[in-house]
């Protein structure tokens, strides 16, 4: 599967984006997908992924309450809603899938696309 991220772009603290991750293929139904971010020197972090049929999420702590994981099976997309954003999470987004089971919504993934910067000012 090949994956294009994309919906980033500069906000203002308190405001609001949607990224979007759309695959390629036709058997995307069979894949879990997660949104990754990295901001400058720090790691890599796991923000929130979904099953392949949409049943069941996670979402890291930093974000829980304000960004919404969705998938549009139809349309072989996965979205990123995120409101109220923070100046912290300024970050280049990925988005990622594997065709392991909702048991591995955690990881690990195997499918990466490029990613798209989300800047949020102060």
């Amino acid at each position: 599967v090949q994956l294009q991220a994309s919906g980033g772009g500069l906000v203002q603290a308190g405001g609001s984006l949607r990224l979007s991750c759309a695959a390629s293929g036709r058997t995307f139904s069979s894949y879990a997908v997660a949104w990754f971010r990295q901001a400058p020197g720090k790691e890599r972090e796991l923000v929130a992924a979904i099953s392949r049929s949409g049943g069941s999420t996670y979402y890291a702590d930093s974000v829980k309450g304000r960004f919404t994981i969705s998938r549009d099976n139809a349309k072989n997309t996965v979205y990123l809603q995120m409101n109220s954003l923070k100046p912290e999470d300024t970050a280049v987004y990925y988005c990622a899938a594997h065709a392991r089971g909702s048991a591995y919504l955690l990881g690990p993934y195997d499918y990466w696309g490029q990613g798209t910067l989300v800047t949020v000012s102060s």
